[in-house]
């Protein structure tokens, strides 16, 4: 797993998601879903994020849910399209 790459994911979603004195720590295997840290919403967001950081399209039905629920899961998600 590319430690540049999970904590780009990591900064963006602390950045845009918690608040800034926020109790919650982010790491790999955090429920950021489940864990009610991103909504349908900020999925959204991270979505567009990732596609324009990585250059990449994610189709909807790649975007489930799951696939966005920690950084270890969007990393598999990205290895799908070569970022690594």
């Amino acid at each position: 797993m590319n430690e540049e790459l999970k904590k780009t994911i990591i900064e963006y979603i602390k950045r845009e998601y918690l608040e800034e004195d926020a109790p919650e720590e982010v790491n790999e295997s955090t429920p950021l879903i489940s864990g009610g840290i991103v909504d349908s919403f900020s999925m959204v967001s991270l979505k567009t994020f990732l596609e324009k950081k990585f250059s990449i399209k994610i189709p909807d039905d790649k975007a489930t849910p799951e696939a966005f629920d920690s950084v270890n899961n969007i990393m598999n998600l990205l290895k799908e399209f070569n970022v690594t």
